[in-house]
């Protein structure tokens, strides 16, 4: 008892003299958040902010021009600069998030699912309508939409409620996260914006996974989604249009736009070849709809070339399996919850975008993730990523400190 005291005792000293030294022993509000979070996670996702940057300023003067009219007159960078202001809003943000501690990150994110649940259920009846779609509420500079802010808060309240369940195995967490995911859907689709309620979806399906969930359960889930989606092809307009357009295009004019869409997109990114036209050497991105935003992919791939494409890729990729990867030996089942859901509903946001501007998927209104332009998109991916880093820190001095294992254990 008394070697292992002396031990303790010998141990606390030498860590104590670490940390005055400064370094991984700086202990400060910064100090800590620096050692604390997962640098390489916050580096790749400052690359894609970057990359953003240049792609937006890449598609700035298609979208100029297309918006351009005989009353209005936009500059060949002025969704750059807009951009930019974003970016600037956003950093802050990210950085300011991912400092909470998990107990006011849940409560954060909690309070967010209320107050953006009875906005979005506002959004179809009082919203701005945009190309034919009530997706934002407000007005001017201060319209937001509101599902872009709730994917983050309700990926973190689903996680908790799941986590619930390790403490009472009768609580109905699956009903209950189904009934909750059930209402989004269904205020989506009034918006419409089928997209969104597909990686609504998803996510909640991919926890109840992660969760868990008796197969029999999850078999019953999955064995329901060809129902859904027949039912959302005959009950829903804008869902049949869609499909119909993939699946089916030009016949009887039947989703001509959407059509259209895929074709300038396909025709855009394969312009390029592998190394692309240069910057500022596009041209097929002239043709496109939405270049700035849906459509930004094709874009890198016109002007920088499908192997920027593929680059951009694997930066998501390396994003998702870095979550993963980090998540093996996690002990707390809401972290490993919120940041899987986290990694997941980013992930699926990526691959659906990219999809669509290859042809893989039908067309739809999917951002792509810090890449594309949009004040309420970059700003509610600042706070879902900083939800993510929040939910990854950990010291890699005091868990794995070969003093604390050695003394502080005994």
């Amino acid at each position: 008892m008394t070697d292992a005291r002396a031990g303790t005792i010998e141990g606390d000293s030498l860590i104590a003299k670490v940390r005055r030294r400064g370094g991984r022993g700086d202990r400060s509000p910064l100090g800590t958040w620096f050692w604390d979070i997962d640098r390489m996670l916050l580096l790749l996702t400052l690359f894609l902010i970057a990359i953003g940057l240049v792609s937006v300023a890449a598609a700035s003067p298609a979208t100029a021009v297309r918006y351009s009219g005989e009353h209005r007159h936009f500059a060949p960078l002025y969704y750059f600069w807009r951009q930019l202001i974003w970016v600037g809003v956003s950093l802050p943000v990210l950085f300011g998030v991912s400092m909470l501690p998990v107990p006011l990150a849940r409560r954060l994110a909690l309070v967010g699912t209320a107050v953006l649940v009875v906005l979005l259920a506002l959004t179809p009846f009082v919203g701005a309508s945009i190309n034919g779609a009530r997706r934002w509420i407000g007005y001017g500079f201060a319209q937001l939409q509101p599902s872009e802010f709730l994917k983050p808060f309700f990926i973190v309240t689903v996680a908790w409620l799941l986590s619930l369940k390790a403490k009472d195995q009768e609580l109905p967490t699956v009903v209950i996260t189904g009934a909750m995911t059930a209402l989004i859907a269904v205020m989506l689709m009034l918006q419409p914006d089928f997209g969104q309620t597909v990686i609504f979806c998803t996510v909640w399906l991919a926890l109840l996974m992660i969760a868990g969930t008796p197969m029999r359960v999850l078999a019953g889930i999955v064995a329901m989604v060809p129902i859904g989606l027949a039912c959302a092809y005959l009950f829903y307009g804008v869902a049949r249009s869609r499909i119909d357009a993939f699946l089916f295009p030009g016949i009887d004019g039947e989703g001509a736009g959407d059509h259209f869409q895929t074709n300038a997109a396909h025709a855009t990114i394969t312009a390029g070849g592998l190394t692309g036209t240069g910057p500022g050497g596009g041209v097929a991105k002239f043709g496109l709809p939405e270049a700035h935003t849906d459509y930004i992919f094709s874009v890198i791939g016109e002007e920088f070339g499908l192997i920027a494409c593929m680059i951009v890729a694997l930066v998501f990729l390396a994003i998702v399996v870095r979550v993963f990867v980090k998540l093996l030996d996690e002990q707390d089942e809401f972290k490993l919850l919120a940041a899987s859901g986290l990694a997941v509903q980013f992930g699926a946001q990526a691959l659906v975008s990219m999809a669509v501007n290859t042809g893989l998927a039908p067309s739809k209104g999917m951002t792509l993730p810090f890449i594309s332009y949009g004040g309420s998109s970059m700003i509610a991916l600042s706070i879902g990523m900083g939800l993510l880093l929040a939910f990854t820190r950990r010291n890699p001095f005091l868990t794995r400190s070969p003093y604390v294992v050695k003394w502080g254990t005994q």
